[in-house]
């Protein structure tokens, strides 16, 4: 089983959600990770390292949704980083009592390429799409850097 941590447009009534996440779920979970969180003007959020805490949810996914993520996240594992939109690590994973709950994949974007984008920084650390609107079906597909 895959484990990842989503906190933006494929949080469960997000954007994503139903497309990328749902056909593979096998459970979910609120929770909690640690990074600093961003609003980017192109309409979704991007999580940076950091010591802030983020709000979003912990899934359980059969290991086929990787893939899938992977393109939604614009990210290639082939590739160097710095050639991907978003990296994606391994971080710990907790409740919202700060316990330890495991670790998952995390989908990160290097704090220079969040500045150089314009990202608006969130510091409770919770996006949604209905407290950034700015979310449309359209522009769910990443922005690609030329």
């Amino acid at each position: 089983m895959l484990t990842v941590f989503v906190y933006g447009t494929l949080k469960p009534g997000e954007a994503g959600y139903l497309r990328y996440c749902e056909p593979y779920v096998v459970t979910v979970q609120p929770a909690w990770a640690r990074g600093h969180l961003f609003h980017l003007p192109q309409g979704y959020p991007a999580m940076t390292t950091g010591d802030r805490w983020i709000e979003g949810t912990w899934v359980h996914l059969d290991e086929a949704a990787l893939a899938e993520i992977d393109t939604f996240e614009s990210y290639n594992p082939t590739l160097p980083d710095t050639e991907n939109l978003y990296v994606r690590r391994v971080c710990p994973v907790f409740s919202a009592e700060r316990a330890v709950l495991g670790s998952a994949w995390v989908y990160l974007m290097e704090l220079q390429r969040v500045l150089k984008l314009g990202g608006i920084e969130i510091p409770e650390g919770v996006w949604s799409g209905c407290t950034w609107p700015s979310i449309t079906l359209t522009n769910v597909s990443r922005y690609q850097e030329s």
